[in-house]
């Protein structure tokens, strides 16, 4: 088991597509216009600015571009994808609390990732919703998408200004991972190199791993790919997985947001049925990689984020029980939790301290689960008259 703290040459060996993830937006190679296009319309960016739509193939940096900026302009950047807003009822649940308000974390920002994957009699009304947002925004709002042919692209491409982000040439690449095999002192032979070049279709990171697949033979035996699993399917492989380095695969593998990926395990853990022992155990590494990632956000030092990878593998147990389960909280709550202005942000400040938890982490589940006991009576708990006052009032909304 890795824990955070431990030295470095103790530290699981690390997938160097982590290793070499960009950590601002100028370490990254290639599409120069576009990079600089996107840093002038955050730079620039006020009410009513038109939304940015990244169009490109999968694995070139669509997300690492808009988590950067995100980053680098100090937004609490929101993650959803074409799943979160396929009705209007979702966009009005998810985004409408959002628009115009401060989250725990600061200035809100919108990212939709696979925009292009709305479609179908499922998302009636979800494209006409989005747009309407659209047109009068009121945050930074990021989409992403793969393809832009479809008819309800076209429409939504009329309330955005579209960047083409394109696949990294071939020389880029080769220099790229020329750079990396030289600080790992590696090497590859010219024909292995070219190919795995050319078989890579410009996706750097799958480029990246394959390398390291052959030069360390760091390719366990799984029987698929886990370069495009979601967030559902990658948790789920990472509890079925049936060995370590298969675990540590799935999870350097999925490229979310650290938030969403912390968040995704808590709840998953929570709704589990798991002994107290390994409840407690799991928590207990969830709550060192919340307060990691706190740091992270504290003190703007992303170079930690290499750790919390590692700390998370400590979940692994072989035949675990554990399986993916989002919050069991509705949206409208948990946005009202999250955006309820300067005294929830208050109360959070205190009793996270107090939970050894960060603020964020305070508002989104422990906040929700006081409520629900004081609601019921089931736990007895005294606070500051400031914030008696507030969950009295809380949970007369929840009535």
């Amino acid at each position: 088991m890795v824990r955070f703290g431990t030295k470095p040459s103790q530290v699981i060996q690390m997938m160097w597509s982590e290793k070499y993830r960009p950590q601002n937006i100028f370490d990254m190679v290639g599409n120069e216009e576009v990079r600089k296009q996107f840093v002038e319309w955050f730079g620039k960016w006020k009410k009513g600015t038109k939304p940015l739509l990244l169009i490109g193939p999968p694995g070139i940096g669509k997300t690492t571009l808009c988590f950067l900026a995100g980053k680098q302009f100090g937004y609490d950047m929101i993650s959803l994808n074409a799943s979160d807003i396929r009705n209007k009822k979702n966009i009005q649940e998810i985004l409408t609390p959002v628009l115009g308000n401060q989250t725990v974390l600061g200035e809100p920002m919108i990212f939709i990732d696979e925009v292009d994957g709305v479609h179908g009699r499922s998302d009636y009304g979800g494209v006409e919703a989005l747009i309407n947002i659209l047109k009068e925004p009121t945050v930074p709002i990021v989409l992403a998408a793969n393809y832009d042919s479809s008819d309800k692209m076209k429409k939504i491409k009329k309330a955005v200004k579209t960047l083409q982000i394109n696949p990294l040439s071939p020389r880029f690449l080769k220099l790229y991972l020329d750079m990396i095999l030289e600080k790992e002192n590696a090497k590859i032979s010219s024909g292995r190199l070219m190919k795995l070049i050319t078989d890579s279709k410009g996706d750097i990171r799958s480029m990246i791993n394959s390398a390291q697949a052959l030069v360390t033979g760091f390719e366990p035996n799984t029987e698929k790919s886990f370069e495009s699993l979601n967030i559902e399917d990658g948790i789920n492989a990472f509890f079925k997985s049936q060995s370590i380095e298969e675990a540590r695969v799935v999870l350097f593998s999925l490229r979310i947001d650290p938030r969403e990926k912390i968040n995704a395990f808590y709840s998953s853990i929570i709704t589990s049925n798991l002994s107290s022992k390994k409840m407690s155990n799991a928590l207990e590494i969830i709550s060192e990689a919340d307060l990691l990632f706190g740091k992270i956000m504290k003190t703007q030092n992303w170079r930690l984020l290499r750790y919390l990878d590692s700390i998370l593998l400590s979940l692994f147990e072989k035949d675990s029980t554990a399986r993916y389960t989002q919050y069991n909280l509705s949206w409208p709550l948990l946005n009202r939790l999250r955006w309820d202005g300067a005294k929830i942000k208050a109360m959070a400040s205190t009793l996270s301290k107090k939970l050894h938890v960060s603020n964020s982490t305070f508002s989104t589940f422990y906040f929700p689960y006081i409520l629900s006991l004081k609601k019921n009576d089931s736990i007895q708990l005294e606070f500051e008259d400031t914030f008696e006052e507030l969950i009295e009032k809380e949970i007369e909304l929840l009535k």
